[in-house]
């Protein structure tokens, strides 16, 4: 079904997600899992923020961090210092755009938002820095609460479930809680494929996607290029688009709203052709 409509107010402007939308992923690091979606030069990252935007995506979301498997937690100055020209960068040559920025560190969060970031995915839900949830609570900035079991060094260590999506949706509950209570508003899901479960895993909980609306907030996937797809085709990242779109439409099907994705023109593809099929079923 086309969804009813939400809304985020992303520190003053208020976005209607009546349609689903894209968040296209620009990693200003050099060690993220997928090597096409690293940019470390100015130049490369503004080139390729405006090639997201002309292709239709609703956010740039900026990690200044990589969170592959095995990845150390970065240092939050140094991530500071590489994210904040970059920011500016960004909001003076495309000042309407909505900037995401991906980190676990307030910090981070902070010096992101005082540049004109509208929205912080932090893949930690605030474990790794507990003065993130307060910071959200101060500014009223919208969140992507995600479920990840240990730190990206030693998340695909421990993947024991008793049913892997009833424990993440136990999860998120106990965190969104949390997060309410502490007066937080505009709260994202993101059940985390690829944080701390096998490719099994991330397909059951895939298969059963449709639970996490039971939160009543906008459901985020992040899907793109990643080793459930790609161990499947026994491939690379690079072999992985087709298999992205094909998880892209049947999340949209369960209910995501958010497609976090390194390319924006087939999942805009994916989003219209959804569409087109959920309004025949109108007619």
């Amino acid at each position: 079904m086309i969804h009813p409509k939400i809304t985020l107010n992303l520190c003053g402007s208020l976005l209607v997600l009546e349609n689903p939308v894209v968040m296209a992923v620009i990693n200003i690091n050099a060690d993220s899992f997928y090597e096409k979606s690293r940019f470390t030069e100015r130049g490369s990252i503004l080139k390729q923020a405006e090639t997201h935007l002309l292709e239709g995506a609703t956010f740039l979301d900026i990690g200044g961090m990589s969170s592959r498997p095995g990845a150390p937690i970065s240092n939050a100055k140094e991530e500071v210092e590489k994210i904040v020209p970059v920011i500016k960068s960004l909001k003076k040559e495309f000042p309407n755009t909505f900037i995401s920025i991906d980190t676990v560190h307030s910090a981070v969060a902070n010096a992101a938002y005082q540049e004109g970031a509208v929205l912080v995915n932090d893949i930690s839900a605030g474990a790794i820095d507990p003065d993130m949830f307060p910071f959200l609570a101060k500014t009223n900035i919208p969140y992507v609460l995600m479920h990840l079991k240990g730190v990206p060094r030693n998340m695909q260590d421990n993947t024991n479930y008793k049913d892997v999506s009833l424990d993440v949706l136990d999860f998120l509950i106990l965190k969104y809680q949390a997060l309410k209570e502490l007066g937080v508003k505009d709260i994202i899901i993101d059940p985390g494929f690829g944080f701390g479960k096998d490719v099994v895993q991330n397909y059951e909980l895939l298969q059963h996607l449709s639970i996490f609306k039971i939160l009543e907030c906008p459901l985020m996937v992040g899907l793109s290029r990643k080793s459930m797809i790609y161990k499947v085709l026994e491939g690379t990242p690079e072999d992985a688009l087709h298999g992205t779109t094909a998880l892209h439409f049947f999340a949209l099907q369960q209910g995501a709203l958010i497609l976090r994705a390194h390319d924006v023109k087939p999942a805009i593809d994916t989003i219209k052709v959804w569409k087109a099929l959920e309004n025949a079923k109108t007619n």
